[in-house]
């Protein structure tokens, strides 16, 4: 038996049984699950109806991830699965899926944030010598640039200690199994706090 997304199997609201009165069809076919797992990136394509093609990403290891509140997005590498709504399963096998909160390396928006603003923002210890962020030499226009720049430069503490550890809480908002992509964005404000309290319910 293949799997189908039809109703016509279920039960009525009443309980009773619906009548059989036809055999399954070709456009109530459902297929496999993706389960998209952490690892270097292998996609396959599905031709589906009407001739279109699914990407269906069965291992993944990037994605685009956009900082909402500062306009950014990068190109950040997937750490973990830490939370999802749905099922613990799916953060216990590391599966990807819309909607799961996963955690994504800081350093592409570190990089973005010391060059754009000029500021430190999760440095533990002193930067080496040589060429940085925000040593390096920039003419009096750009540094005029800068300065107008760091009054929107705030950024909030509970992100902050993230950018601190190294790790970024991030949602994913593609469908992995359907795109072939992992993409979303980071999480900020009162979506932050709900999801760090969430995880803190979690290891208590």
């Amino acid at each position: 038996m293949g799997i189908s997304r039809d109703s016509r199997h279920k039960r009525a609201h009443t309980g009773a049984r619906r009548a059989e009165y036809r055999k399954k069809r070709k456009f109530e076919l459902g297929r496999q699950a993706a389960n998209t797992r952490i690892g270097a990136k292998r996609i396959h394509t599905v031709r589906v109806r009407g001739g279109n093609i699914k990407f269906r990403a069965l291992r993944l290891d990037t994605g685009n991830f956009a900082w909402a509140s500062e306009a950014s997005t990068r190109k950040a590498r997937i750490i973990r699965v830490v939370y999802n709504a749905s099922n613990n399963e799916l953060v216990r096998t590391n599966t990807l899926v819309k909607g799961a909160i996963i955690e994504i390396d800081a350093a592409p928006f570190r990089q973005w944030y010391e060059a754009h603003y000029a500021l430190a923002i999760g440095r533990k210890q002193k930067a080496t010598e040589g060429e940085d962020a925000l040593t390096k030499k920039r003419s009096n226009h750009v540094l005029r640039k800068i300065e107008n720049r760091k009054a929107e430069s705030k950024v909030e503490q509970a992100l902050a200690d993230q950018f601190a550890s190294g790790r970024i809480l991030a949602r994913i908002a593609s469908r992995p199994g359907q795109s072939g992509r992992a993409d979303g964005y980071i999480l900020e404000g009162k979506e932050l706090d709900f999801y760090v309290r969430k995880l803190k319910a979690r290891k208590a």
